[in-house]
């Protein structure tokens, strides 16, 4: 399991955002989400630089 930080991701829509990103990127993927501390944990066979940079794309870059 892959985990990022996302500082920029602050509420509902943000969350929703990245899970499309993610999916976008790798649809069979598992997306588990804690917006308190800004964390996106991801379950995907893709490697951890393809999932940052669909995260960076969509706006969401991981610190």
């Amino acid at each position: 399991m892959l985990e990022f930080k996302l500082p920029d991701m602050t509420c509902g829509h943000c969350a929703s955002r990245v899970t499309a990103a993610l999916k976008r990127a790798d649809p069979g993927c598992e997306v588990h989400i804690d917006l308190r501390s800004q964390r996106v944990q991801v379950e995907s066979d893709e490697d951890a630089a393809s999932l940052a940079e669909a995260l960076h794309r969509a706006g969401y870059p991981p610190a």
